[in-house]
């Protein structure tokens, strides 16, 4: 049985070069769709952190 990175790597081994370039950028793309996603979440998760300290007994002391 083969992987899908394993099929993915075969169909990349058999087309042109300039068919893999095609598959690159969409690569490229997923990756940074992901990141852009971490960092969103990164982005969230500290930013509810910060509404833990924005209260009013904090404030008075």
């Amino acid at each position: 049985m083969n992987t899908a990175k394993e099929r993915l790597l075969k169909i990349i081994d058999e087309i042109p070069e300039n068919e893999v370039i095609k598959i690159l950028d969409f690569a490229e793309f997923l990756k940074a769709k992901k990141e852009r996603k971490l960092s969103q979440d990164l982005t969230k998760a500290s930013e509810s952190s910060l509404d833990f300290w924005d209260n009013d007994i904090d404030d008075e002391v």
